[in-house]
């Protein structure tokens, strides 16, 4: 009986094993999927500039996007019942991802705000879909804002990371302005490995981030 048994687990952990290793092949006549633009960008390009500039003895030490994360804050959920629907549609479009729920942590009288009331959506961003978002985000959506200057430089939170404010969503490609019920906002943090602001700022710059020009620049010009 043991041995039976013994043998049938064998059996069952051959199969998995079989079908992990299968799934782990490319399909027969499939073309191995390129790197994204932007990931082949900044190992290409924006690494050895960083590695020339800022004198790292190892090419591992060039900051890298560690995550992004998008965020929309949805005050108006505790009038308008179909905001969260809404908002979860618009940013599962921009992102490519279904966006989580973020809830209240503590009650607050003043804003009628209970503990655990849904009060937005936030979506985290890794791997490809990061990449691919950066790269939509610098080549296709802040051109479209309205009298674009630029995006300020001094967003940065002193360890290389770089917060974006966009006040209208219609900015980006995928949303339809016919078919949204209001104008929305949403927040950008690009999470970096960067060690300091200006070495999260050259990276970014690097990357085709269309920062205002600084005070010398503006001078020179």
């Amino acid at each position: 009986m043991t041995t039976q048994n013994g043998n049938q687990r064998g059996q069952r952990g051959g199969r998995r094993r079989r079908r992990n290793d299968a799934a782990e092949q490319p399909a027969v006549g499939a073309t191995p999927s390129t790197p994204p633009r932007m990931l082949d960008k900044i190992r290409n390009e924006v690494a050895p500039v960083m590695i020339q500039e800022f004198g790292y003895t190892s090419p591992m030490q060039a900051p890298r996007l560690s995550k992004v994360n998008l965020n929309i804050g949805l005050g108006e959920a505790l009038t308008n019942a179909r905001a969260m629907e809404n908002a979860t549609r618009d940013l599962t479009a921009i992102a490519g991802q279904k966006p989580v729920t973020t809830r209240a942590k503590k009650s607050i009288a003043g804003f009628k705000i209970r503990e655990g009331m849904p009060i937005g959506v936030s979506v985290t961003l890794r791997g490809r879909r990061m990449y691919e978002f950066v790269d939509r985000l610098i080549s296709s959506s802040l051109p479209r804002i309205r009298d674009f200057q630029g995006v300020s430089r001094n967003a940065f939170d002193g360890r290389g990371n770089y917060s974006l404010g966009i006040r209208e969503q219609v900015i980006f490609p995928e949303i339809d302005y016919n078919s949204i019920d209001r104008i929305r906002g949403l927040q950008i943090v690009i999470v970096t490995t960067a060690p300091t602001d200006a070495e999260g700022l050259r990276m970014l710059e690097l990357m085709g981030m269309p920062f205002t020009r600084s005070d010398f620049e503006q001078r020179r010009a």
